[in-house]
């Protein structure tokens, strides 16, 4: 398959970029890794009149750990980069987990954070770590800038809070407090394959390891990653025993409503969500008490 006819223009700042999106606005897209946008242009499922390529803007791609409130990730910065940034994965060790998940090292090499953000799969990795990990997305036009909460940015299915003249061009993750644990797992018909379902839990213990506050996420069973945090509510005040973590993982089953695939039914998908929550739980807890 060939896309539809486009004008390409390579975009020599920020600035340029985004002069170009507020003249074009929705007929034209970003192009940066390439891994979602051109499969879905080939098929013509995208028919974008222009095409602005910003992997020249190198003040885009990188991580800085300066603010000691948050670690921001330019939009640019490639999974490859994070995959290999050990002072990146041990501030945000959620991201340990789910890299190696992501499609293959082929596309992880090209891949960007931001673009992966922006296309919104619902099966995708990477919202369902936004939600868990409250990130806050920041986004800018030719004429302002707005900072908007990962549970706000994600709207529907491959829909964001992203006008027509903007860009996501960071996405801020608070440092995680003391005596936190976090685990992302997902199932998969094969590896690198879109999830079934996968489950992100962060768990804050206090001095005697009681549960101060728990985050739930899911990827792969709505049209949008899926706060599941209020499930964990019965966590709160606990010492995470089997049994409240039982209780959990049924309310998070009760709570979402998947669509089943070619490779799963609702049942099922509603199954695993249930077994990865106990197990994600269950192992962000006990990463959580090695620092009491």
């Amino acid at each position: 398959m060939k896309p539809a006819p486009f004008k390409y223009v390579a975009a020599s700042s920020l600035d340029h970029a985004l002069s170009l999106k507020s003249e074009y606005g929705d007929d034209a897209r970003f192009l940066a890794g390439g891994q979602s946008l051109i499969p879905t242009m080939n098929f013509r499922l995208a028919r974008p009149s222009v095409l602005i390529d910003i992997n020249g803007l190198k003040d885009l791609a990188g991580v800085d750990r300066s603010d000691t409130a948050y670690i921001r990730v330019g939009a640019l910065t490639r999974y490859r980069d994070l995959e290999r940034d050990g002072d990146f994965l041990r501030c945000c060790p959620l991201f340990a987990d789910a890299l190696p998940h992501i499609a293959h090292p082929q596309i992880r090499n090209r891949g960007t954070i931001g673009g992966n953000l922006s296309h919104a799969d619902p099966a995708s990795e990477l919202p369902a770590l936004a939600v868990a990990m409250r990130a806050r997305m920041r986004i800018k036009s030719s004429t302002r800038q707005r900072d908007v909460p990962a549970s706000e940015f994600f709207m529907g299915l491959l829909t964001t809070d992203i006008g027509s003249d903007e860009m996501l061009v960071e996405i801020a993750y608070p440092a995680m407090a003391p005596r936190t644990g976090t685990c992302f797992q997902e199932v998969a018909r094969r590896r690198g394959d879109f999830a079934l379902a996968g489950v992100a839990a962060v768990v804050t213990l206090d001095e005697v390891r009681r549960c101060t506050e728990i985050r739930l996420a899911l990827c792969g069973v709505g049209e949008t990653p899926v706060d599941a945090s209020a499930a964990g509510a019965h966590l709160i005040g606990t010492d995470c025993n089997d049994e409240a973590i039982g209780a959990v993982a049924a309310e998070v089953q009760d709570m979402i409503y998947p669509s089943g695939n070619v490779h799963a039914t609702p049942d099922y998908q509603r199954h695993i969500a249930g077994v990865l929550a106990r197990r994600t739980l269950s192992a962000a807890f006990q990463r959580a008490g090695h620092g009491v």
